[in-house]
């Protein structure tokens, strides 16, 4: 019982972390994107229109990047540890079904 917790325990942590790396290896120029992007969009339908740069509107810009970046960052190490945790418990799930096996053949046997 303590194997199995241990074993998906294992398989999260490394899940997380494989996520951080895809992260930081496809995620930092949507997150930058996008972030820039929607605030962009989202003070010009508050204003009314294109809004001139002024250090308020960059200083947006740069709250919303961040927040773009921050989500995505997110979202990519929790899927990351979703599936980790599925591998997890697909190998314990595997190495105790072949564990079994032989134990069940020995009992067989000694009736």
């Amino acid at each position: 019982m303590k194997a199995r917790k241990e074993m998906v325990r294992v398989g999260t942590k490394v899940g997380a972390v494989l996520g951080g790396i895809a992260f930081l290896a496809f995620g930092i120029v949507p997150g930058f994107y996008f972030g820039s992007y929607g605030t962009l969009v989202l003070l010009s339908k508050l204003f009314g229109g294109p809004m001139e740069a002024s250090v308020l509107l960059r200083v947006a810009v740069a709250m919303g990047v961040l927040v773009g970046i921050t989500c995505i960052a997110s979202v990519s190490i929790v899927v990351g540890a979703i599936f980790g945790t599925m591998a997890g418990y697909l190998t314990e799930a595997l190495s105790s079904a072949g564990a079994k096996a032989p134990a069940e053949e020995a009992h067989v046997k000694a009736e």
